[in-house]
């Protein structure tokens, strides 16, 4: 018997994609770019500390490594880059990278005052390229489920919604001193300001009330080191949202979303890993996680697969595969966010409500 001929569709070229910042969150994401992420390959690692680099593309099998972002922006043959660098250099290297025709993957917040952030997306704008924030929550399955309960409208319209934080930690949190300034609202607090949009889509954010100390480690306070807050935030609609972050839950990491709306109520999360139960004399205990990279793994994995995926697409003129039409989170969704935690630190100074839109600068 003869075989019979058979013309396989064509197949896309992975995206090739340079990282920039190769710290824990860029290790673990190039990681999953190299191991999880089909479509994609790392094509390089840069960083001003190049051990980091190089101890990190040994693991990987990269072979191209870097002290200097510009050599990734300059290479021709990379497609696109992912920015995990300190967050104060975000805005630039968006535009930097914009600017060199890559499509552009930022960890969040894409910057730390609305000018710098306007600049970096109006040069995304003017180069046509792809951009997408990593609010990586959008792509946890639970997230999901709730978000596409929310659009069927099982909860009705949106009166009160809730976002939290809690962090793992053992009572203390090691090298406080040297956490940023605000790092509470531009770094941790900023993820549930996106649920909150996310899950309130079509209402905008008009103004905040936030509440913060120094709770963790109150010796740090008057160097203005801040562990613990409360925000409270009314959207257009008419919903009330709170929001909450801790940098010490002794039980583990704990993140969860909520909305309570007019026909019932949608949640997200859960503070246990798995669904196992232990009942013994000591009482009930359960496993929970102790770090984002278990608990959002997954998550993770997915959000750079849904970049590498638009990626591939804007290359070769083609159709996304991906599905989800309000899953990525985009320029105008860091932005969003980005103001608000920009005027939950005005409320902190002040004491008292700042409307969103008159915030511009730390």
């Amino acid at each position: 018997m003869a075989y019979l001929t058979h013309n396989p569709a064509p197949v896309q070229a992975p995206a090739r994609i340079g990282l920039i910042g190769s710290g824990w969150m860029g290790a673990f994401h190039a990681e999953s770019i190299a191991r999880r992420v089909p479509g994609a390959v790392l094509a390089a690692i840069a960083d001003p500390n190049l051990e980091s680099a190089q101890t990190l593309a040994r693991a990987l099998g990269t072979t191209q490594v870097t002290a200097n972002a510009a050599d990734i922006l300059a290479d021709p043959e990379i497609d696109a880059v992912v920015i995990a660098s300190p967050a104060r250099f975000h805005s630039s290297l968006i535009a930097q990278a914009a600017a060199a025709g890559k499509h552009v993957f930022c960890e969040k917040p894409a910057g730390q005052g609305l000018d710098e952030l306007d600049a970096a997306l109006a040069a995304v704008e003017e180069a046509g390229v792809h951009f997408q924030v990593g609010f990586n929550r959008r792509y946890a399955d639970d997230f999901r489920a709730a978000k596409k309960d929310l659009v069927a409208g099982i909860a009705g319209t949106p009166q009160l919604l809730r976002s939290l934080t809690r962090d793992p930690g053992n009572g203390s949190i090691p090298n406080a001193a040297k956490v940023p300034a605000w790092t509470i609202f531009l770094e941790t607090l900023i993820h549930d300001f996106d649920t909150l949009n996310w899950f309130n889509e079509g209402a905008e954010p008009v103004e905040v009330y936030a509440v913060a100390d120094a709770l963790v480690e109150p010796d740090l306070r008057d160097a203005g080191f801040l562990d613990t807050a409360v925000v409270t935030i009314r959207y257009s609609n008419g919903a009330v949202a709170v929001a909450e972050a801790n940098f010490s839950a002794l039980y583990g990491y704990d993140i969860r979303g909520e909305v309570f709306g007019s026909k019932g109520m949608v949640q997200a999360g859960r503070v246990t890993e798995t669904a196992a139960r232990r009942y013994t004399a000591e009482g009930l205990s359960a496993d929970t996680p102790r770090l984002n990279v278990e608990l959002f793994r997954q998550a993770y994995t997915d959000e750079l697969a849904d970049f590498a995926d638009a990626v591939r697409a804007r290359r070769d003129g083609m159709p996304p595969s991906s599905s989800g039409s309000t899953v990525t989170p985009g320029g105008a969704d860091a932005r969003r966010a980005l103001a608000m935690a920009l005027a939950c630190i005005e409320s902190v100074k002040s004491g008292a409500p700042v409307s969103v839109d008159q915030t511009a600068a730390v």
